[in-house]
């Protein structure tokens, strides 16, 4: 899908938090495939974030602003007239959550409910995709595949928060966009996304780099957790998909989608840094610390409408998904990562 560069050539593409790890692989896919980028985002200081390692922000239409700032959020989108927009700017770490929770609900509520009442005004045809998490569901006592028509909820500050702004999104859906019929607006859930160059605090994979890099032990909550990994560049795929279908056919496809890992790609945390030893040729020792906060142990996703309608499946599985991601890990520690890196491992995808 990668390499259908026909309907993305010089589509006009907003990305939201394009400066983060998702948002940086992103904008990297659709430079690829020829699409006109417009960047919104806050600005990320220093050179372990992808963007400003490899000045993506030079290759692409770039704002630093903040998504809570309405009028200027309101200026440039109407200015610019995107076609495609995903939606990823957001606060998403659960931990941090606990810490910054009005600045959590803030980002991800509000953030979210400023772009639909800016997008009512657009006069173009256009796809707004916001990109959310599999945490988004109501706690799974039964230890099942959440299916897209499950209920929303959770527990803690971050999964309540990215469960509001997809309450927000079907609302603002159903209210001023449904008889438009060439207006699409869909959410995509997905959860533990992993990939090169994501140094972000309280995740596994950039905790076990740093972990190499500082010659230090590993401190992990909960190593029997369950989680649905997957590449970053199948899940890319999975929204660039969603959105020219989106796009095309907005009635059919505006609603929510689950991008989940095939059944062996669903492994504990124990598991994941077990295999990255291996891999990596290290022996990083572990420190189990007790959480002092809720986190769901077991997240499956049922991706049953995914398959059958978008035609989208994970095509990484789990053991490729930690080596390519240690490529690129390893490549930044032996100081040699370049653009080409990232590019090469979506070209490889796409053929």
């Amino acid at each position: 899908m990668l390499n259908k560069k026909k309907f993305w050539l010089g589509k006009k593409v907003l990305i939201t938090g394009n400066t983060g790890f998702k948002g940086s692989w992103l904008t990297i896919s659709l430079l690829e495939l020829g699409a006109n980028i417009i960047g919104i985002s806050s600005k990320k200081k220093g050179r372990l974030f992808i963007h400003n390692y490899l000045n993506l922000g030079k290759k692409i239409k770039q704002y630093f602003i903040n998504i809570l700032n309405y009028k200027s959020l309101e200026k440039i989108i109407l200015k610019e007239k995107p076609e495609i927009i995903f939606h990823l700017a957001a606060q998403p770490i659960v931990k941090y959550s606990y810490l910054k929770p009005y600045e959590t609900f803030c980002i991800n509520s509000l953030g979210t409910v400023n772009l639909l009442e800016i997008i009512k005004k657009l006069k173009n045809k256009f796809a707004f995709i916001n990109i959310t998490t599999d945490k988004v569901y109501k706690q799974n006592f039964k230890n099942k595949e959440f299916r897209v028509e499950d209920p929303l909820g959770g527990n803690d500050i971050y999964s309540g928060s990215k469960a509001c702004s997809e309450i927000m999104t079907h609302c603002y859906y159903k209210s001023f966009f449904f008889n438009k019929n060439i207006i699409g607006i869909a959410t995509a859930r997905a959860g533990n996304v992993i990939g090169g160059f994501d140094w972000s605090k309280n995740r596994i994979i950039p905790d076990f780099f740093r972990s190499i890099k500082n010659n230090k032990c590993l401190k992990i909550r909960m190593p029997d957790s369950i989680r649905p990994w997957q590449h970053v560049i199948d899940v890319i795929n999975g929204y660039l998909i969603l959105a020219e279908k989106l796009y095309k056919n907005p009635t059919k496809f505006s609603k929510s989608w689950n991008f989940g890992p095939k059944r062996n790609s669903v492994k504990t945390v124990f598991e994941l840094v077990k295999l990255l030893n291996k891999i990596n040729k290290n022996k990083i020792k572990l420190l189990v610390e007790k959480s002092n906060f809720h986190e769901e142990k077991s997240i499956r996703l049922n991706t049953s409408l995914t398959t059958s309608k978008l035609k989208w499946r994970q095509k990484i599985n789990f053991r490729n998904s930690l080596l390519l991601s240690s490529e690129i890990y390893q490549k930044f520690l032996r100081k040699n990562l370049s653009y080409k890196d990232f590019k090469k491992q979506i070209q490889k995808y796409s053929n």
